[in-house]
């Protein structure tokens, strides 16, 4: 299975974990130039919450929120600032999405969400 699609499996199911949360889904995949945005939602506060999803089998690698890197949430608060203005009431986090494949059929085991990651 290629990355892309992983990639989009994982955003798949963490707008749904997202959405059993009580998360209302306003925009996902929302490209620029400088960068997209996996998920835009807005939480039970009204908070619009800007996600970062990273699917990945283990962490044997390290962790698939350490791979947000500085430059990397830049790019995401510079293109949530040109998304909706300077909303005093936003933040960003991180989902980090575990799967596993058996018979080339994807099997998510576990979320982590890290809110208010930076």
């Amino acid at each position: 299975m290629d990355k892309r699609k992983i990639g989009a499996m994982g955003e798949e199911a963490a707008a749904r974990y997202l959405v059993r949360k009580g998360y209302v889904i306003r925009d996902r995949n929302f490209r620029l130039r400088i960068g997209e945005l996996d998920i835009v939602a807005i939480d039970k506060d009204g908070c619009t919450v800007f996600v970062e999803v990273k699917t990945r089998k283990n962490a044997d690698y390290g962790y698939p929120s350490q791979f947000v890197d500085r430059k990397k949430q830049q790019k995401l608060k510079r293109t949530a600032e040109i998304y909706c203005g300077r909303d005093l009431y936003m933040r960003f986090d991180i989902i980090e999405v575990y799967y596993e494949l058996r018979n080339n059929i994807m099997y998510i085991r576990e979320f982590n969400h890290i809110e208010d990651a930076f």
